[in-house]
């Protein structure tokens, strides 16, 4: 029987990206529910190296900051082009939160200390 997903979409209230002035991308992630927000924080879906994959950046650039008293999740990295270049095709960054949400969260995976994951 194939593993259950959720989309990070469909576990967050709100997914929004926005841009963090000509250099830099914001995501933000809003979670409805603490057991919502510890789920996400408790896996290792959103590490930098999950948002470098994702983005094509270098993860060590992935900036990832946690607030759980507000249950949310910021994340800022570098743009691949300065906002508003000739090659810019998105001067807002507002279309960039996109793959984020529809990033697959496996039901049982959960972080363990130094970033190893577990099945359960």
């Amino acid at each position: 029987m194939p593993e259950q997903t959720f989309t990070l979409g469909e576990l967050a209230s709100q997914v929004r990206s926005k841009n963090a002035g000509p250099f830099w991308i914001t995501l933000d992630i809003f979670f409805a529910s603490r057991a919502d927000y510890r789920f996400v924080t408790g896996s290792a879906a959103l590490s930098r190296q999950a948002v470098g994959r994702l983005y094509r950046v270098d993860p060590e650039t992935v900036k990832y900051f946690e607030l759980p008293g507000i249950l949310a999740v910021k994340i800022s990295f570098p743009r691949p082009v300065t906002a508003g270049s000739f090659t810019d095709r998105d001067l807002h960054a507002g279309q960039q939160h996109v793959p984020l949400a529809g990033l697959r969260i496996p039901a049982g995976t959960r972080a363990l200390p130094g970033g190893a994951a577990d099945g359960g």
